[in-house]
């Protein structure tokens, strides 16, 4: 479903040339559940965001459902993450003018989806979160705010969910039910997800572990 071949990422810095990310071989596949771990800097949320065609390597390949994603250009790699891929981010990432409805609405409305009204209701009734579509994101808790932002990122059937610290602005609790819901509907729909994160017990729910030691995989076993 997902493959990284020697994946590097360089950016110029005062002090010179910083490396990132360098070497990273990594090969996911379809329902797999991954946990990138690693201290903060170590390049996750880097490794991520190449993985995902949301930012283009210094070096190595990217390959997504079966496409070469570093071979394509910008609109050919949001038009392969339109199709494939779904997102949860730490800070929620909602768009604030529109209703809890319209932000799970946009991603089906913009695919030139007929039904995606009726499905927006659907999964936002299955988080939990049927009285209060008509909510802007202001209106809501963080944890409702991130019920919302799991409700778009499983709308349109993705096949990879990327989620970087999904928990990251939430106290426990919260974090912890936010957890069991993202994995409940992960291991229902048979989604590969690839889950950035700092909290052991979450990274232990995952099926394999990729630990990032100052950009370079020391290990992708659990």
């Amino acid at each position: 479903m997902l493959a990284a071949e020697r994946l590097g990422k360089q950016v110029s810095s005062p002090e010179g040339t910083l490396a990132i990310l360098a070497d990273v071989t990594l090969e996911v596949r379809r329902g797999e559940s991954v946990a990138v771990v690693g201290a903060s800097g170590a390049g996750k949320s880097t490794l991520l965001a190449l993985l995902a065609g949301l930012d283009e390597p210094t070096s190595g390949r990217v390959w997504l459902a079966g496409r070469e994603l570093t071979a394509l250009d910008e609109d050919g790699r949001a038009a392969l993450r339109a199709r494939h891929v779904g997102f949860v981010f730490q800070s929620f990432h909602l768009v604030p003018a529109l209703t809890a409805l319209e932000n799970v609405m946009l991603p089906l409305e913009l695919a030139g989806r007929t039904d995606a009204r009726r499905t927006a209701l659907e999964v936002l009734d299955r988080v939990g979160l049927a009285e209060r579509v008509g909510h802007y994101p202001r209106q809501l808790s963080g944890g409702e705010q991130q019920r919302v932002a799991i409700a778009r990122a499983f709308v349109a059937g993705p096949d990879v969910l990327f989620a970087d610290e999904p928990t990251g602005n939430l106290d426990a609790g919260t974090g912890g039910r936010i957890m069991d819901l993202l994995f409940g509907l992960n291991a229902g729909a048979g989604t590969t997800l690839i889950l950035v994160t700092h909290d052991r017990s979450i990274a232990a729910r995952c099926g394999r572990l990729v630990r990032l030691d100052a950009g370079r995989m020391v290990n992708g076993h659990a």
